[in-house]
């Protein structure tokens, strides 16, 4: 048996498998959740020690700084990690990953802490990057907008 025979031969042998990539990404989205989770109440415990002796309103330079230093963090994490990981076209995958995924990391950080935000931004994350490739499409985004549509009531109920 001719183990270079095309029949035997991976489809597509200079790129590995879409599951593997995605779980990757979901990893991704993981650490950046928890490490958003972190710095937003690092952030607020900034806020309080600064703004214990003042009576009214109270803005410090990280309330201003905290949600553009996320996502231009996260924006960046993304490019670089999904480059490594061939997952294309990286800009349809990572701006709705970005730009949507306060709704869902914030119900489940309000719901259930750090840990809930943790799994949800790796759900996030990784089904969004799953949508990447036709085969997967579908399902992926079927579970983006199901979790989406989850964070919304959860958050406005």
């Amino acid at each position: 048996m001719n183990p270079t025979h095309p029949v035997n031969a991976a489809p597509h042998p200079d790129r590995p498998p879409a599951l593997p990539r995605a779980t990757a990404a979901a990893a991704t989205g993981a650490v950046l959740a928890c490490a958003a989770a972190w710095f937003f109440s690092w952030v607020e415990r900034q806020d309080e020690q600064a703004c214990a002796t003042t009576d009214g309103l109270c803005w410090t330079w990280w309330d201003w700084a905290a949600v553009p230093l996320t996502l231009t963090v996260a924006l960046i994490t993304l490019m670089v990690v999904y480059k490594r990981l061939g997952i294309t076209p990286r800009l349809a995958v990572v701006m709705p990953t970005v730009l949507l995924a306060p709704l869902p990391l914030a119900a489940a950080d309000t719901a259930a802490g750090w840990w809930a935000a943790a799994l949800v931004g790796a759900a996030w994350a990784g089904s969004l990057a799953l949508a990447a490739w036709d085969r997967h499409r579908i399902p992926a985004l079927t579970a983006s907008a199901a979790l989406l549509l989850a964070s919304l009531v959860a958050l406005y109920r």
